[in-house]
């Protein structure tokens, strides 16, 4: 089969790699046919790494994905070749202690789709996964949106862990894909209102139309003295989404006392820092967000209900002979990029 493979920093091409096999009794084989290229796609292209997790190549990316049940092991009974399913990236094993406790997407022995190390990604004409990560979708999704699941599900996770929303004012700094995400299910659930930032105006134009109530480009103007200018008392809950340092710096500035900081973003450094002078006297509780856990299926439904749209976030589609220029739109945030889609 194809593939696409990352052989150097901002070097991939495709190649033939051998067809994956069903090996385990509760194995399905997916032809992939919408792919979409994630922010730590991005990082991995860029950089060769995220953190501890550094690319040895040559190795194939991506986690973002939906397609059409090819096969199915001997064990498999809810689905059949023709199914069309969501697929959530995350291998768990269920039997260590995180996965007992309820904990799988901390799961001891994790494996994730186009993660070094672990599982090559998605970025090729099929792959394998358990039964346990496939979801099916009626026929009313697309595919492309099944494949938008996947970061919709991170938004959904993280609004969970925070706080109650409704009657809540919150900030959303970042309205990438994720952010977005957040935007989405925060909305859904009845937050008062919704302040978003983001260095990117045609973002902050989408984020107004997706439901946002304030948005401010920091690059531009002072982006916590307009906020508080419509929320003085503070924000309950900020969601940092960009991994940046201005933008955590942003955040303390902008919580109330008690408010509780949502960290989703992944930097770019192995370090960040607080003001913990600020922090001790406000009490800031900080919460770190890792993937999600347990809520494709939420996702799922708030698509096929149309609670959550998420056609506004893809901006851009590509053949998979142009993958590498999906990746170079992305790493540049080129002609209005939000999220790209790989179709197969």
């Amino acid at each position: 089969m194809k593939a696409f493979v990352l052989t150097g920093i901002r070097a991939m091409e495709m190649r033939e790699v051998p067809t994956p096999a069903i090996v385990n009794a509760d194995d399905v084989l997916i032809r992939m046919k919408s792919i979409g290229v994630c922010g730590s796609d991005v990082h991995y292209y860029e950089t060769g790494r995220i953190g501890s997790q550094v690319v040895q190549y040559p190795f194939t990316v991506g986690h973002e994905c939906a397609g059409v049940v090819e096969a199915v092991g001997s064990g498999v009974s809810r689905m059949a070749p023709g199914s069309r399913v969501a697929v959530d990236p995350a291998i768990y094993c269920g039997s260590c202690d995180q996965c007992r406790v309820g904990r799988r997407h901390t799961c001891r022995k994790l494996r994730f789709l186009g993660c070094p190390g672990q599982v090559a990604g998605c970025l090729s004409e099929y792959i394998v996964m358990p039964e346990k990560c496939l979801f099916p979708i009626g026929e009313a999704m697309t595919l492309d949106q099944a494949a938008l699941a996947e970061p919709l599900s991170i938004g959904v996770y993280a609004v969970k862990q925070s706080i109650p929303m409704k009657s809540a004012d919150i900030g959303i700094l970042g309205a990438g894909p994720i952010g977005l995400s957040v935007l989405l299910p925060a909305r859904a659930q009845g937050a008062r209102t919704v302040h978003v930032t983001d260095k990117i105006d045609a973002r902050l134009n989408l984020s107004r139309r997706m439901g946002a109530d304030t948005t401010a480009n920091p690059d531009k103007q002072d982006a916590v003295k307009e906020i508080l200018a419509h929320t003085p008392a503070g924000l309950d809950a900020v969601f940092e989404c960009c991994g940046e340092q201005d933008a955590l710096d942003q955040a303390i500035d902008l919580l109330k006392p008690g408010g509780v900081l949502m960290l989703i973003g992944i930097p770019r450094v192995d370090r960040v820092s607080f003001s913990i002078d600020s922090m001790r006297r406000k009490e800031i509780r900080v919460q770190n967000v890792r993937r999600q856990e347990g809520c494709v299926q939420a996702a799922l439904d708030m698509i096929d209900s149309r609670a959550a749209n998420v056609d506004p976030l893809l901006t851009h589609r590509f053949p998979f002979e142009g993958t590498k220029e999906a990746f170079d739109l992305v790493a540049r945030y080129a002609d209005g990029v939000l999220k790209a889609v790989i179709e197969m």
